[in-house]
């Protein structure tokens, strides 16, 4: 066998044959989802973000002030949510229209 070899699978997106690896990237890129913050910019596991507005916390009883800094953010797989840590606030999840990306 040679490395031509590779199977083939039909894309019904395209209506084409292409090899199982390439088709298979291709879906992997299909399925992230891009998570922007209030300006637009696009957001990352690791980002650090600054609140634009007074957020109350629900249960925490707490409000985060504007301007304040959340330093290591992960992503949900939901666009407009994003999973942060704060020190005080137990499993702190985020809509991302209501930060900025530092």
């Amino acid at each position: 066998m040679s490395d031509s070899d590779e199977e083939y699978v039909y894309d019904e997106e395209s209506g084409e044959w292409m090899p199982a690896s390439e088709l298979a990237a291709k879906q992997a890129a299909a399925d992230t989802i891009e998570v922007r913050e209030a300006v637009g910019n696009l957001l990352a596991d690791g980002d650090q973000v600054t609140l634009i507005k007074d957020l109350e916390v629900k249960g925490a009883g707490q409000t985060l002030k504007q301007g304040t800094l959340i330093k290591s953010i992960r992503l949900t797989g939901d666009a407009q949510e994003i999973d942060c840590k704060y020190p005080g606030i137990k499993g702190l999840v985020l809509r991302a229209e209501f930060v900025k990306k530092r």
